[in-house]
């Protein structure tokens, strides 16, 4: 079994060219090819409750169950996770699925293969400190908001937040902060008066009383409240092209995944829990587990993309993205439900 890498953008750009050299002969990059099982995917934030269905599924042996030899890497926000795909580093990503539309805006074809999310799983917080001048988005004018990354989904949300609510998206400051600790050194520092992030973040904001929540985006009810609909988020998105050429490898992707998410639904937080690294657990075993069991609503149990979902993604992004506003988008083009109905 691969053991996952925490890279920085840097990092993992030079370790992905070398390996690539050394798999390849110097050849094709490595999403122009993955021999003998081996794939390279690259997620955004491994530590992440929104997208532990990625490590979850290697710690229970089914990557390898369906023969494949897979190596996950992590990027702190899904916006570096989509770079490392186009420029053809790695053969998939397990991040948003709104990445999708927006690549398509841009002439990139990419698709999601398993939808592993209906909700985004988000959730705005407020610091202890700023909780009087901040009491829903109606009063992000002025505030300084942290987001994993900017052109993130966490920046995506934000905006959206920020214009259902009559705020104009150049009337607060979006600050790239990424999760875990930094998130919680900014919102303790106030270098952020509040922000977009997932559990167990959200868990330990929470806990050590640092902030509250103002928007909590982890359960399908939770996302048609914010955003009027189902929002599919997480998911293992890959370039159309690629998975064209190699449907018999996507297809035992997507069984592992979808074995995972059939795991993930009859088995208790405190299991799930057990069965990811130690490390993950950063405030301990039990706030973990309970980061889990807030966030497990969010999840699909078949890999299946929810037949409202693409329009909701569609209707958000288009209220403020002006790569997109304008854009004729093939909603279609941005996803498959081939091989999850397959794999199901």
């Amino acid at each position: 079994m691969r053991t996952p890498l925490k890279l920085s953008a840097a990092a993992a750009a030079t370790l992905l060219a070398l390996t690539t050299l050394t798999a390849c002969g110097g050849g094709s990059p490595a999403g122009a090819d993955a021999k003998d099982g081996n794939i390279k995917i690259m997620v955004g934030g491994l530590d992440k409750v929104i997208y532990l269905p990625a490590r979850l599924t290697q710690q229970l042996g089914y990557f390898k169950d369906e023969g494949l030899d897979v190596t996950l890497l992590t990027e702190p926000a899904g916006v570096q996770a989509t770079t490392s795909l186009v420029s053809g580093d790695v053969q998939g990503v397990v991040g948003f699925y709104d990445h999708t539309l927006d690549l398509q805006a841009k002439g990139k074809q990419v698709e999601s293969v398993v939808q592993l999310a209906h909700a985004p799983g988000e959730v705005e917080v407020v610091s202890r400190k700023a909780a009087g001048s901040l009491a829903s988005p109606k009063d992000f004018k002025g505030k300084k908001l942290g987001v994993t990354g900017l052109g993130s989904s966490t920046d995506f949300l934000t905006k959206y937040l920020a214009v259902k609510n009559g705020v104009p998206t150049n009337s607060f400051t979006p600050v790239a902060v990424g999760a875990g600790q930094t998130f919680l050194s900014a919102l303790q520092q106030g270098s952020i008066q509040g922000g977009m992030t997932t559990d167990p973040t959200v868990a330990q904001i929470v806990n050590k009383n640092l902030g509250k929540v103002l928007v909590d985006m982890r359960t399908p009810e939770g996302s048609r409240q914010a955003l009027g609909g189902p929002y599919p988020s997480s998911s293992l998105y890959m370039n159309t092209d690629w998975v064209n050429s190699h449907k018999e490898t996507v297809q035992k992707l997507t069984n592992a995944f979808v074995k995972t998410l059939k795991w993930m639904s009859t088995h208790t937080p405190e299991q799930i829990a057990a069965k990811m690294p130690a490390d993950y657990a950063q405030g301990g075993k039990q706030l973990y587990a309970q980061a889990i069991k807030d966030t497990l609503p969010m999840f699909t149990k078949d890999g299946v993309m929810p037949a409202d979902g693409p329009a909701t993604v569609e209707r958000v992004l288009k209220s403020f993205n002006p790569n997109l506003k304008n854009a004729t988008v093939d909603l279609k083009k941005t996803y498959t439900t081939e091989f999850a109905k397959k794999a199901g």
